[in-house]
């Protein structure tokens, strides 16, 4: 009776998991265009990943996009929780809590069309607000160095939503005991959050991050629309790299390769981020 009710979730897990990864595995040792035939490559298309400029460039942006993002999305988001978890009427706090949550709920290629001409230099609202208080026009989506600052904040202000209501749930499983104790004790303010708020918080955390880290690192839609990777390769993802190669230039198993590059990275941090977890999670 088991094997009936999970059998769907099996099928679902085996078509549309395991048999692209393997498929894209396979693909990455040979060449193919689409038009002609698959020749053998062997470990050719990874030597190619290897001596290519733009991918090891896209490698870097997107780890620096990476602990940029989600350093600021899960700081963001727990000093929100926090605050809502305050002594706000219990309306204000859904109210404010749906809010959050809602840019998440839309797609990130139409926020990112919109947020191109809000952070647009010449007529975007962004600059326009900046200049009220005497900022001066900030090239945004055309200097190297604002571009990613200006992907990474697209794409938190549209994500952080579903970490805020992680650390909430978190929040809300804290007994009150614990607060009312410290508070005897003499612990309040920030030292009641440091000793107890976030050891207690920490199996949350850990599911923050390593949701966030997976998320961060799959990045396309933000710098493809926003930017185009440019200027230059300021803001070239891995995705994007992934996308360019296989649909652009039809090289799909260069494109493979990237794409199980891409995988062996993305299963390395989260086995690092599960280790470490050993030492910093604490479990009631």
């Amino acid at each position: 009776m088991a094997a009936v009710f999970l059998a769907p979730t099996v099928v679902g897990v085996v078509v549309f998991t395991v048999v692209p990864i393997v498929g894209s595995v396979l693909l990455s040792l040979f060449h193919w265009n689409v038009i002609d035939s698959p020749r053998w490559a062997g470990t050719a298309n990874y030597r190619q990943v290897f001596t290519d400029s733009t991918v090891l460039v896209s490698f870097t942006n997107t780890l620096l996009f990476m602990v940029l993002a989600v350093g600021l999305q899960l700081g963001l988001a727990l000093v929100l929780a926090l605050a809502l978890d305050g002594r706000l009427p219990q309306w204000l706090r859904a109210a404010f809590r749906s809010a959050f949550f809602f840019p998440l709920v839309l797609s990130a290629a139409s926020i990112s069309v919109v947020m191109k001409y809000l952070f647009n230099q010449d007529f975007g609202v962004v600059n326009w607000a900046l200049g009220h208080v005497g900022v001066s026009p900030v090239p945004w989506l055309t200097h190297e160095r604002w571009a990613m600052v200006a992907v990474v904040l697209v794409y938190v202000w549209q994500q952080f939503g579903f970490s805020l209501l992680l650390f909430v749930g978190g929040l809300n499983n804290i007994p009150r005991e614990m607060h009312e104790a410290a508070a005897v004790d003499g612990s309040t303010g920030w030292r009641k959050h440091l000793h107890i708020t976030l050891p207690l918080l920490s199996p949350t955390l850990l599911v923050a991050s390593v949701v966030g880290i997976i998320n961060a690192l799959q990045v396309f839609e933000q710098p493809y629309v926003l930017t185009d990777g440019g200027p230059g390769d300021a803001t070239r993802t891995v995705v994007m790299v992934i996308y360019q190669s296989a649909f652009e230039q039809l090289r799909f198993g260069e494109a493979s390769a990237v794409g199980v590059l891409l995988f062996a990275l993305i299963l390395a941090v989260t086995a690092l981020q599960f280790r470490l977890s050993r030492r910093f999670v604490h479990y009631q």
